[in-house]
């Protein structure tokens, strides 16, 4: 790529999915990158894409909804704002459809689907016909498409694709083909943003699959990860990519003074296979998505030189994120906070290498706000300690200093950190 000097760069931001710890971890992200990164408006991008929880997160910015108002909006407890979304909402049982699907269950059983079939079927053969009653879904997402659109209601918001400045791609996918489904882009514009918001959030046995125009959808990561393929076929000159699931490394323990997050908790992280059947299946679960990301990176690289890609994501060795319930809302303040510090962390580290790639987009880095140790999202739950800060000085310079060896090395290929 043939480095001049940009005239007002595309911009674009694509969002992964992760369920709500995922939203919580981007929300954190957000707020550290808007006020660490001069020269850069994250409700004035190009485009943004989103996938799952990523696309409440991406409608709430192509909509004006700032960082910190979406901190506010999504993970403050503050039950008297009009505007509040209480996380309460995704799980109320989905009533609606245990009720259809029960009605279904008389006429199996009338049909024949049952009766005589022991001693001649097995039982497994008999519950098989049965299985169109069962519910697709234990929690009703409804509210989903009911809230948002109260909140794209608002004056200097909008619910139509059609009536925004920015694009906006929310990705959901089609039950039936199980292909991806772009919403936001022609033939599936005239779809309410929210509704679309429901349908690229519907994860398969958690939220039945979302009805639109008599086909259904369910989410968008079934697909892939980010899909920011989407706005980088429309040409952009820088693409940021947020990621809140990786795999955890067990293997390198973490302890409260760890230079590189010096904010860690300081218990004990036990083997994978301790935790039994839930750690395994969530452990296997960010190994498959994450692989499927580095490898979509790679080739993004290839098929588009003339594009910068800067991917931000937790450290795979810090255990607080990995710990914590996914589906949990009970530490979502701490959690955001953990985001956001870690997040300017990242910034620190690899300021290096960062100042140059982004430096050619007219991007900055915010020096005196990532100094700024008495910064916080939310009231921390301890206080950093000075060792902890002079340790992350110090780490912080030493990555600096092996990333200018490696700038003087003739460079390999473009890479996405």
């Amino acid at each position: 790529m043939t480095r001049q000097k940009p005239h007002a760069p595309k911009i674009a931001l694509a969002l992964a999915g992760g369920g709500p710890l995922g939203a919580i971890y981007e929300i954190g992200a957000l707020c550290a990158l808007q006020e660490s990164l001069k020269g850069i408006d994250f409700n004035r991008l190009q485009h943004y894409v989103g996938v799952s929880a990523g696309s409440f997160i991406a409608a709430g910015l192509a909509n004006g909804v700032t960082p910190q108002q979406l901190f506010s909006l999504f993970i403050e407890d503050r039950k008297h704002q009009a505007e509040a979304f209480d996380p309460a909402w995704l799980l109320r049982p989905a009533f609606g459809e245990f009720f259809s699907r029960s009605l279904l269950l008389p006429g199996l059983l009338l049909a024949g689907t049952w009766q005589g079939t022991l001693g001649r079927k097995s039982l497994m053969r008999a519950l098989e016909h049965l299985s169109p009653s069962l519910p697709t879904g234990v929690f009703s997402n409804t509210q989903i498409d009911v809230e948002l659109a109260r909140l794209f209601a608002k004056p200097g918001r909008s619910n139509d694709f059609r009536q925004l400045k920015s694009r906006l791609t929310l990705v959901a996918t089609h039950l039936d083909s199980s292909q991806a489904v772009a919403f936001g882009r022609p033939g599936w514009d005239h779809v309410p943003i929210s509704k679309a918001v429901q349908a690229s959030a519907a994860l398969p046995g958690l939220f039945p699959p979302v009805e639109i125009d008599g086909q259904h959808f369910v989410d968008g990561a079934l697909i892939k990860t980010m899909h920011a393929s989407i706005a980088l076929d429309e040409g952009v000159d820088l693409m940021l990519c947020i990621n809140p699931l990786v795999p955890f490394d067990a293997s390198a323990r973490q302890t409260a003074t760890d230079a590189a997050t010096p904010w860690a908790a300081p218990e004990p992280i036990p083997r994978i296979a301790d935790g039994g059947l839930p750690a395994v299946l969530s452990q296997t679960f960010r190994s498959l998505i994450h692989s499927r990301l580095l490898l979509g990176l790679k080739s993004y690289e290839q098929a588009y030189p003339n594009t910068d890609m800067v991917l931000i994501e937790p450290d795979h060795r810090d255990p607080e994120l990995y710990l914590a319930n996914t589906f949990s809302y009970s530490q979502r303040r701490h959690l955001a906070e953990h985001a956001y510090q870690q997040t300017r962390q990242l910034l620190r580290s690899r300021q290096t290498g960062l100042s140059t790639k982004l430096g050619y987009h007219g991007i900055t880095l915010n020096h005196a706000a990532l100094d700024d140790n008495s910064r916080h999202l939310c009231r921390p739950r301890r206080e950093p300690t000075r060792v902890s800060h002079a340790l992350t000085k110090l780490h912080t310079i030493m990555n600096n200093l092996n990333q200018v060896v490696q700038a003087a090395e003739p460079p390999p290929g473009r890479s996405a950190w």
